[in-house]
């Protein structure tokens, strides 16, 4: 199953993905930022858990088999640069822009910004075709206060 997905998110030339195979690498993408500092801890895996079943409508037993899909094919998925350039390639902008306020979420959920999940959103904004000054308004509307 994840054989074919990364042998299409890793072509010369991906093409768009269908809903169900786009859904796996955004949210593949939010398991491996939350990997990131070595510390994948219950609060993140329902985070972003909640996060999925708001944004594809569904139940809590759905987004987590679809996290649970997501973490096995992070485990599998070729280095962060390639696979997150080949998810840009392969998903619409906006679809992107949103995963970026997803993964700060992830990022901000413990309330400490590590200076590794940090660099880890400075290579993976720009490599989803997010600027850097749209990654921060993103990041800053995330952190004050409602």
């Amino acid at each position: 199953m994840f054989a074919d997905l990364l042998k299409r998110l890793t072509a010369p030339a991906p093409s768009p993905l269908p809903d169900t195979d786009a859904r796996l690498a955004l949210c593949a993408l939010l398991v491996r930022l939350a990997k990131a500092d070595g510390d994948y801890q219950v609060g993140e895996i329902a985070l972003i858990d909640r996060m999925i079943a708001a944004r594809y409508d569904l139940n809590p037993v759905e987004a987590a088999k679809l996290r649970a899909q997501a973490e096995a094919l992070e485990h599998d998925a070729p280095d962060t640069v390639r696979f997150t350039r080949a998810i840009k390639d392969a998903v619409p902008y906006e679809d992107r822009e949103a995963v970026i306020e997803a993964l700060w979420r992830i990022v901000l959920a413990d309330g400490i910004r590590e200076e590794h999940e940090d660099q880890l959103m400075r290579m993976v904004a720009p490599m989803l075709g997010v600027s850097d000054q749209d990654s921060n308004r993103i990041r800053l509307s995330l952190e004050r206060p409602a």
